[in-house]
């Protein structure tokens, strides 16, 4: 007696399907990774890498250049914190008027950082910030060749650095010390005069919050010149 198949053309059962219980997947099937949130997860941590390596990296940086300024403090020094140009027109000025050429180096950071085409709001021109009127009273008072360097033409750096100079030599002649020179440059030497009169140290009498921080930031960069050039300054454009 043959017994009849239930599945007479040979194809296999289907499979059945598994019905998930309690919301569980079905038993031998793993469920479908979420690729979003591992992409968010791998930038996250790539973040935070970068988050802790960019400050290392930076302090090692510092501490790199801080080696090297204290192993060549000279030659770092005269390239990035203190440099010079037009240091022939200074030197030439400074032994015209007897005036130390670092400290004209000083002023000149100071005032204009350099910049030659530098214009105050109150008028101070050029490298020096020289007043056109106090230029003019120099020429005036015979302290400068006004046929050499022209009063007007204070943009010029060699005109410039020249009236600044033989200014800071006329402080100089009437002042006694190189702190009441470098506030009176910036004061004029009227007021210095008056802080003078008052008893104390003339730091502690200037009534200028912008001379009392002048007369620091010129002192430190004198410093920091006379640091960076002890032999004086090297006559190279």
């Amino acid at each position: 007696m043959s017994v009849r198949s239930s599945n007479p053309r040979g194809r296999r059962p289907a499979a059945r399907r598994h019905t998930p219980t309690n919301g569980r997947p079905a038993a031998g099937k793993r469920p479908a990774r979420r690729s979003r949130p591992r992409r968010r997860r791998t930038r996250s941590r790539r973040f935070g890498r970068w988050y802790r390596v960019v400050p290392l990296m930076l302090v090692g940086i510092v501490v790199v250049a801080c080696v090297l300024l204290a192993v060549t403090p000279t030659t770092l020094a005269r390239r990035t914190l203190y440099p010079v140009s037009h240091a022939r027109d200074i030197q030439a000025s400074a032994e015209r008027h007897g005036v130390d050429p670092l400290l004209i180096a000083a002023v000149i950071k100071c005032e204009s950082g350099w910049d030659e085409n530098a214009q105050s709001s109150a008028g101070a021109l050029g490298l020096m910030q020289v007043m056109p009127q106090t230029s003019s009273e120099l020429a005036r008072m015979g302290l400068v060749d006004s046929n050499a360097y022209d009063p007007s033409n204070l943009l010029d750096p060699a005109t410039n650095i020249e009236y600044g100079t033989a200014y800071l030599a006329f402080l100089q002649k009437n002042l006694s010390s190189t702190d009441e020179v470098i506030a009176a440059y910036n004061a004029g030497m009227g007021k210095v005069e008056e802080w003078l009169a008052q008893p104390g140290e003339l730091a502690d009498n200037i009534t200028y919050t912008e001379t009392r921080e002048y007369l620091r930031r010129v002192n430190e960069a004198y410093q920091g010149y006379r640091d960076s050039y002890p032999t004086g300054l090297a006559v190279e454009q």
